[in-house]
């Protein structure tokens, strides 16, 4: 009918792949014609005894000629965005076009930077140690888990302490891409690490792991949610080798942290604009001071 398209939106990766952000859905059913894998369907009136179209039920194939180049030439028309374009604007460009279900930061970070980044994020999320670890409670399908895990890897590759800006997404994807530039035995060393704190943190504090209500003074408490700022922390700060004897501590351990998390201070820093650089350094430092003074007793 030459009826133009609506306009493709996709996205420069720094490895020069080209990522769709939006119409991926139109273009691959636009390929599978042209692949002969599709065949043109409804294209016949509704109204009684127009009978059916002549196009109906063929494949691309089948079509005559100049309708074959009619298709062909069909020109799509996209906006691409730049690769150094700053990774909020990235994200908020995403979720402002995609026409789909709305999808979360994590769901877009995954479709821009997908790889063996996002591939490790997902065996991560999947392994039995982190699922043990946060009884299974952090949603698959909209990725908080992985986002989870993406904290543990950005603040663990890069260092807390080059979390300055109080930007969180720029962090992440920062994360991501020094993921990405590991080799597979650096990343697979990383992977044993993240489950052996998992494996940790859940013998530590059995179903309250990473979660406020593991400074309840009742034993029989019912458990919280998962604070992801406690999961950060715990997680990062407990996978330095520097504390790696202190797996052998578990009572000191266990109530140094339950201390930890009901001190004023910390406990505002894991709750309350979490994001903020004064927050992340806080609770950081907390941890770290925490955990020395375990390690010299």
């Amino acid at each position: 009918m030459r009826i133009p398209l609506p306009v493709f939106y996709v996205a420069e990766a720094l490895d020069g792949r080209i990522i769709v952000v939006d119409g991926l859905q139109r273009l691959t059913t636009f390929a599978r014609f042209l692949g002969d894998e599709l065949k043109l369907t409804g294209l016949a009136s509704d109204n009684v005894g127009l009978g059916a179209h002549v196009l109906e039920g063929k494949y691309f194939k089948d079509l005559p000629l100049n309708l074959q180049e009619r298709v062909q030439d069909t020109q799509l028309t996209m906006y691409i965005l730049d690769a150094k374009a700053p990774e909020r604007a990235r994200l908020d460009i995403f979720e402002r076009v995609n026409s789909g279900e709305p999808l979360t930061r994590q769901q877009m970070r995954n479709a821009l930077y997908n790889g063996p980044a996002t591939q490790w994020l997902k065996q991560a999320a999947e392994s039995d140690a982190f699922r043990s670890a946060t009884g299974q409670s952090l949603n698959a399908k909209t990725m908080r888990d992985r986002e989870a895990i993406n904290r543990f890897c950005a603040f663990k590759l890069l260092g807390r302490k080059q979390y300055t800006a109080g930007d969180m997404d720029r962090f992440l994807a920062e994360g991501l891409r020094a993921l990405t530039r590991l080799s597979q035995a650096e990343r697979e060393e990383l992977l044993f690490s993240f489950e052996r704190v998992m494996a940790l943190n859940r013998a530590l504090f059995s179903d309250h792991a990473f979660r406020k209500s593991l400074a309840s003074q009742n034993p029989g408490a019912g458990r919280s949610v998962i604070n992801i700022s406690l999961f950060e922390v715990c997680s990062v700060t407990m996978s330095d080798d520097g504390f790696s004897n202190l797996e052998s501590r578990h009572d000191a351990l266990r109530e140094a942290i339950v201390d930890l998390v009901r001190d004023e201070e910390f406990a505002r820093a894991i709750t309350y604009s979490t994001n903020s650089t004064a927050a992340v350094q806080k609770r950081f430092e907390a941890m770290e001071s925490t955990l020395s003074k375990v390690a010299q007793k």
